[in-house]
């Protein structure tokens, strides 16, 4: 790995010089700067995250707020954030990780301490507190999420909508028309968090459409879906699909099914919006809309390096990814014994 010394030993200057010149603390000549830089260049030096990069000083972070909150899924956050930081180091950035639930002081910190050159938002709300600073700020930004107003903001996501539909096309195409919904913690909608909202829009318009009775209840966790499913079956006796998006509750609910002897896909279906990864392993392979958790990143990535470079949309941009549907094991055709 290259130095700040090899650089130094390059450019013919002492170490403090070249760091003077990442820094921008002192006043250094313009041909021994124009020297330091083409040693950058020519070496392929990358400056550590605390130092400052060409030109102009400035710090060559991406901040990444992303509150690990109790009730979010972190493997899939995590996911997102190893897409974001693989993509900016590449451009020679790095990243500023942000897990505190700081809401607007964690923007304004960012901006008062020019701590980064650029700042992707997760978690988003419907109406977030953060957007009013980020609408005024000259500094680049990126939502990985979709708020109720999208306006002169670049935004990316799945189309939770669309995949709530989409659930409810696929049971009613199997002739379904009981369908529980085992959604997030109850504080992620009381948020009014995007993908949990939009993803519920979608469920309930499209199951007006075909004629699908919903039920929807939040599930605070792994340890509370024996108490939910109990719930569901007392209000809904007739339920015989269930569409669930709480990673969490996957395999609890399978397991409690087997236990009641609701086999699956035989007296009941299962379907999940989720990683594709516990789709995948989970007891019983589950239909699934995936979130693409790794294109999410790199697009939210993507979007900021533009901006960087001059490329800044004042109209904002929306990147919404297509929801793709994986048929697996968990969903069969609707069974009379449960109905």
């Amino acid at each position: 790995m290259v130095t700040l010394a090899d650089v130094a030993r390059h450019a013919g200057v002492s170490a403090s010089t070249v760091s003077y010149v990442l820094s921008g603390k002192r006043s250094i000549s313009a041909s021994t700067r124009e020297r330091v830089e083409s040693s950058i260049q020519h070496l392929g030096y990358h400056p550590h995250a605390g130092a400052r990069a060409l030109p102009g000083g400035r710090p060559r972070v991406i901040a990444l707020m992303m509150p690990l909150r109790t009730d979010v899924y972190v493997p899939v956050m995590m996911e997102i954030a190893l897409a974001v930081a693989t993509t900016v180091r590449a451009r020679g950035y790095d990243i500023l990780l942000l897990t505190g639930e700081e809401g607007p002081s964690g923007v304004r910190r960012i901006e008062r301490g020019a701590l980064a050159d650029a700042v992707i938002l997760m978690d988003v709300e419907l109406d977030d507190d953060r957007l009013p600073l980020l609408r005024a700020s000259a500094r680049p930004a990126a939502l990985i999420g979709m708020p109720a107003d999208t306006s002169r903001l670049h935004c990316v996501d799945l189309d939770f909508a669309a995949a709530g539909a989409l659930c409810v096309e696929h049971l009613a195409g199997l002739g379904h028309r009981d369908v529980a919904v085992i959604g997030e913690a109850s504080a992620v909608y009381a948020r009014r968090t995007g993908f949990a909202e939009r993803t519920l829009d979608g469920l309930r318009t499209r199951s007006r459409e075909l004629g699908v009775r919903l039920l929807h209840l939040p599930c605070e966790g792994s340890r509370t879906v024996a108490a939910t499913l109990t719930r569901i079956l007392e209000q809904r006796p007739a339920t015989t699909a269930f569409v669930v998006q709480n990673e969490a509750a996957t395999e609890p609910l399978l397991t409690l099914l087997r236990r009641q002897r609701l086999a699956v896909p035989g007296k009941v279906s299962v379907m999940a919006v989720c990683a594709e990864q516990t789709a995948v392993h989970a007891s019983v392979p589950l239909t699934s809309i995936a979130v693409p958790a790794q294109k999410m990143g790199r697009r939210a990535a993507e979007q900021v390096m533009a901006q960087l470079a001059g490329e800044r949309n004042a109209e904002g941009e929306v990147a919404l990814f297509e929801p793709e549907l994986t048929v697996r094991n968990s969903t069969g055709p609707r069974s009379h014994e449960t109905s």
